[in-house]
This record gives structure tokens, C-alpha cells and sequence, in this order.
């Protein structure tokens, strides 16, 4: 077996191949039976990079369906991958594993494939194009975004790239809640303003009611449509009217603040139609028509004296039956659907239209999340398998001006407003800083932090490293030089060494969009970054190492190629995170 110097796939997949390949020949020569399932099989770096340059674990997983065991059947493996050219050794470790180290060229092979591939270089084709609905943000449109939806905002965002680069087709959608009290407050408090429109004295705004001044244009364009005609009106006559009016300004409102971090959802459904459409009842009906929903009664809240408790009989959903702790109830005493109820039908209708379903909740929704796993997986097992849906929770941002929490913004009603932070901070380090950490951890934003210029500041330290590599390029071509792939194999172990931090990016973009965790991107994105400001430092100290060699024009251009490759993974991820690189600070 050999493998080319030209690639057509990046080497991490390339080596998965040649792994497969190796086991077809041990199944031919009868030394390995057919059949044997390889799908927990992987190829990656060892942990320890001393090891080598890429580890599979394929006699591990395999001896034993195989009947053999591991160092055996790794023996047979290592004496396939050694017929590969570019492969310097390989190794067995500890009780299977099997370490390879590759050779120059294999690397120079890769970085040549990143020039081939340009922008599409990380792109996969492992989702096969099945859909996956992302819904994320979805916050209750009673008001403008607030920095309390900005970080659910961008990793859902983030996500949905994602997916889309690792070969999924993807649904961003956005859950109106019109339906709820909350919806009838927001129109109580559009009804004060206009009133205030009108030139009536309101006064303190209510109890109650939504005081922010964002509700001032709502209630001016009710005066120019409707007059003083509900001025006096009971509220019965002007309630509905005022509800939709109002959601539908917030949600204008909404998306243009979403549009300030470069955000579009393809869908927004509302829970008002949803419920209008009867199918929460029609979820009902399927759910009694298979034992799911009984009437049944809750029992007493902990704490509750016996004289403080009234039971009632509610629909309850045998959440019980799917890991939940207990029972719960789809409707209220009133004869309204709880959340959870209108959650049930509105996620099997998002199931008719994609093969997978992820939500993007806040962490105050922790206690939520079983039961609705559990409701899932009814609804859409009831025509085969229940379709894949996870939950990933997003905790809170503490907002910081130079170690102290912010004063809330008194135009907005005691929050301050993502338009706030963007216009003040920028779309670019808002978002970048959003995922640079995980989404379950909570995360302080500094105002003073998130834009200083040091490599404390992974926002700054990742832009820096893209401005530096184009700033580099325009200095070569004021002295006449341009990347060449010529002369790669004048590159050295330094170089070679950014190489293989930057083949990482195909391998990780299919893991993290396995995971659902954007964030990883992020991550490594910090990593590539630190490589090269390290080979940069380097250059500091020793002429013959700077991206520049005057006197030698065919190592600068392969130097020039690599920085110019570099630049490249930075741009790609970044496109991913939906952050702009910069090309000068």
C-alpha cells in the first residue's frame, strides 16, 4: 500500500482509510473474520504528542469480536501500516494502542491540500445531509435582547455553522411564546403607553407592567393607528388586538438586535398558532391512545401543610416511565396547557421536518430537561425509532466594568441591552468571547477585559495572530515575494510542527458538531494561535527562522505558503464561530 504525496483527503481522514484498508487486508488473508463491526474504531493524536503523530485504537476495539487479543491482533495491523510510504513507524503502546509517526512529507502533503482547499478545508461530508433543527434564543418577546440571551444566542449560532461545515442540512428556529401571561402584560403595558402617546398622564408605570422605555414607539404607533379609540375601551375590546400589535414590534425589535451579532433564524414559529391549530390536543389524544397521559392527582408540593393542599385531577404524562422522577402535568387546574403540554405538541411538529432536534436553553431550565427528553422520545418514536434531541444549557453571563458588576440601563427596565454591548464592544469579540468557555460554565464579561490588547485577552491573541500573518504577507510583497509551494521541503521541524496543530481543524470540526459543542472550535482556534506566536518568537530570536529570508528567496515563499495556509484555518474557523478575521490592528 502506498498513500500519495497529494492527498485527496485531509491526512487525519486519509489514515482512517489506510487503517481500514489494512483490516481488509488481515480479512483477506484470513487472519481477521468478516463481519466484525469497526464503527468504534477511531484515528487521532496520541495524547502524549512524544508518542507520535497519530494513534488508532482499531486492535483494541477489535480483538475481541475477532478472537484474538489487542497486541496480537496489533502486531498484524503495524506490519500493514509500515508498507505505507509516508509512515516512518509504527508502534504498539500499552495493551493495543498503535502510535504512528509520519514523515515530512505526509505533512508537507497536508499543507499543500490546505492551499488545494482553501476556504472549504474542515468541511465535512459526515452529516450525509440529514437535518438537524437548532432552536436557540427564543426568548419571550416582551422586550429587547439582553445580554442574558447573548451567550444562548451565539452558541446556538455557532452550532447551527457548524453542523452546516460538518454536512448537515440545518433548521435555526426561533419559539414565539405569544401565548402565555406574559404576552398579556406586554400588551397591559403598550396600553399605558399609549395612552402616554395620546398625551394622558400615566404617571409611575404600574406594578406589574413592563416599565422599560423601548414601549414608548410601541404605544406611539398604536396612537397613529387606532386614535383615542381604546382609550376608554374596557380592556376586553383592545386586549387581543394590543397582544398581537406589540409581539409583533418586539419581535421586529428582536430580530434586529439579533441582526447586530450576525444572526438570522430561517423559521419562527408561534405558540399562539401552534395552540390555535389544536395540536396540543391532538398530542393529548396520541398520548392517551398509548397509555402516556392519564388524569391523575399531583401530590402535595414538600413543605405543604395538608390543609394548604387541594388535589385536583390533572393529565399527567408517564414521565416516569422515560427516567423523569415523577409524573407531570400537561395542563393547568384552569384547563390551560402548562409549558411542558405546548412544548410536547410544538417539538413533534419540529420533528416532522428534520432527523435530529437541539435546544438551546438557559441553565434556570435545568430541572425541565428530563421530562421533555422524555415527552420527545414518545412523540417522535410513534411512527419507529424516537428521533436523536438533546438539550444543551447555556449558564449566565456576569456583565463587569472593571471588576464590578454593572449598573443596569434604565431605558431598558433594569437590563442592559445586547445592542448596548455590541455597539460598545463589537460583534467580533462578543462573540468569540461567548465561547470561550464552555456553555455550562459560568463566565464573567469584563468590558475592559474583552478588548485588551494583550494575549491574556484570547479575543486579541487569536486577531493578532491573523493580522500579524497578513501584515507579514504585504511586507513580502513589497519586497517581491509571494507564497510559493516550491519549496516545502526546505521547511523544518519548527514549521512542521504549526502543521500539525492546524490538521487538527477537518478532525475537530466532525467531533465538535458530534458533541453539538461549538465551543471547541474556540478552543482550538486559541491553540493554533499560541503555535504561531511561539514559531513567531522564535523568528525573534534567530534571523534564520523569520518568515523572511531575504537572501533566501524560495524558503521565504514556502514560509510565506505556510503563514498564508495558517491565516487560512484561522478564517475558516472563525467563519464557523461567525467571526470576521482581521487583517490589521
Amino acid at each position: 500500500m502506498t498513500q500519495q504525496a497529494d492527498q485527496a483527503a485531509p491526512i487525519f481522514h486519509a489514515f482512517a482509510g489506510h487503517v481500514a484498508a489494512a483490516l481488509d487486508a488481515l480479512v483477506a488473508a484470513g487472519q481477521l473474520p468478516e463481519g466484525v463491526n469497526r464503527g468504534a474504531v477511531t484515528v487521532e493524536s496520541p495524547r502524549d504528542p512524544s508518542h507520535g503523530d497519530l494513534a488508532t485504537n482499531a486492535a483494541m476495539v477489535l480483538a475481541k469480536p475477532a478472537g484474538t487479543n489487542p497486541r496480537a491482533l496489533a502486531t498484524q495491523l503495524v506490519a500493514e501500516l509500515e508498507k505505507l510510504e509516508q509512515v516512518k513507524s509504527a508502534e504498539i503502546a500499552g495493551p493495543g494502542f498503535i502510535n504512528l509517526r509520519l514523515s515530512d512529507a505526509a505533512w508537507l502533503g497536508e499543507l499543500a491540500l490546505i492551499g488545494a482547499q482553501g476556504g472549504n478545508y474542515g468541511r465535512s461530508a459526515v452529516g450525509a445531509g440529514t437535518t438537524v433543527n437548532v432552536e436557540y434564543v427564543s426568548a419571550n418577546p416582551t422586550g429587547p435582547m439582553h445580554m442574558g440571551h447573548c451567550r444562548g444566542a451565539v452558541v446556538g449560532d455557532a452550532l447551527a455553522s457548524l453542523l452546516e461545515w460538518a454536512g448537515h442540512k440545518v433548521i435555526r428556529e426561533y419559539y414565539v411564546n405569544d401565548a402565555g401571561a406574559q404576552v398579556q402584560v406586554l400588551a397591559r403595558s403598550a396600553h399605558v403607553r399609549y395612552l402616554e402617546a395620546l398625551g394622558r398622564a400615566v404617571g409611575e408605570i404600574p406594578e406589574g407592567l413592563y416599565p422599560g422605555d423601548y414601549l414608548v414607539p410601541v404605544g406611539q404607533a398604536l396612537a397613529e393607528e387606532f386614535g383615542d379609540t381604546y382609550a376608554d375601551a374596557p380592556e376586553a375590546e383592545w386586549l387581543a388586538l394590543f397582544r398581537v400589535r406589540a409581539v409583533a414590534k418586539m419581535m421586529d425589535m428582536i430580530r434586529d438586535d439579533l441582526a447586530l451579532l450576525g444572526i438570522e433564524h430561517d423559521l419562527f414559529s408561534s405558540e399562539a398558532e401552534l395552540q390555535a391549530a389544536g395540536k396540543p390536543e391532538e398530542a393529548e389524544a396520541w398520548l392517551r391512545s398509548v397509555d402516556l397521559v392519564y388524569d391523575g392527582e399531583l401530590e402535595a408540593p414538600k413543605g405543604k401543610l395538608p390543609d394548604d393542599w387541594e388535589p385536583v385531577a390533572l393529565p399527567l404524562f408517564r414521565s416516569t416511565k422515560f427516567g423523569d422522577d415523577q409524573d407531570r402535568p400537561i395542563k393547568k387546574s384552569d384547563g390551560s396547557w402548562t409549558y411542558f403540554g405546548a412544548d410536547l405538541a410544538y417539538h413533534y411538529q419540529k420533528a416532522q421536518a428534520a432527523d435530529a432536534l437541539v435546544d438551546i436553553w438557559g441553565a434556570d431550565h435545568a430541572g425541565t430537561v428530563k421530562r421533555i427528553k422524555a415527552a420527545v422520545a414518545a412523540m417522535t418514536g410513534r411512527d419507529g425509532a424516537a428521533k436523536p434531541f438533546e438539550v444543551k444549557l447555556v449558564q449566565m453571563v456576569q456583565l463587569l466594568r472593571d471588576g464590578e458588576p454593572v449598573k443596569m440601563s434604565k431605558r431598558s427596565g433594569n437590563f442592559v441591552t445586547l445592542r448596548e454591548v455590541v455597539e460598545e464592544v463589537g460583534k467580533e469579540v462578543v462573540r468569540f468571547t461567548m465561547l470561550t468557555r464552555k456553555p455550562e460554565a459560568m463566565m464573567d464579561f469584563d468590558f475592559a477585559k474583552v478588548v485588551e490588547a494583550s494575549k491574556d485577552n484570547p479575543v486579541f491573541y487569536l486577531q493578532y495572530a491573523h493580522a500579524r500573518i497578513c501584515s507579514t504577507l504585504r511586507k513580502g510583497a513589497a519586497e517581491g515575494f509571494a507564497p510559493s509551494a516550491d519549496g516545502l521541503d526546505l521547511l523544518g521541524e519548527e514549521e512542521l510542527a504549526l502543521v500539525r496543530t492546524g490538521a487538527q481543524f477537518p478532525r475537530l470540526v466532525e467531533a465538535a458538531a458530534a458533541a453539538r459543542e461549538p465551543h471547541r472550535i474556540a478552543f482550538f482556534l486559541a491553540d493554533l494561535a499560541a503555535a504561531f506566536h511561539a514559531y513567531w518568537n522564535v523568528g525573534n530570536d534567530r534571523p534564520d527562522k523569520r518568515f523572511i529570508v531575504s537572501e533566501n528567496g524560495t524558503l521565504t515563499g514556502a514560509r510565506l505558503f505556510l503563514a498564508s495556509q495558517i491565516g487560512q484555518i484561522i478564517r475558516n474557523g472563525l467563519a464557523i464561530l461567525g467571526v470576521t478575521a482581521v487583517e490589521e490592528m
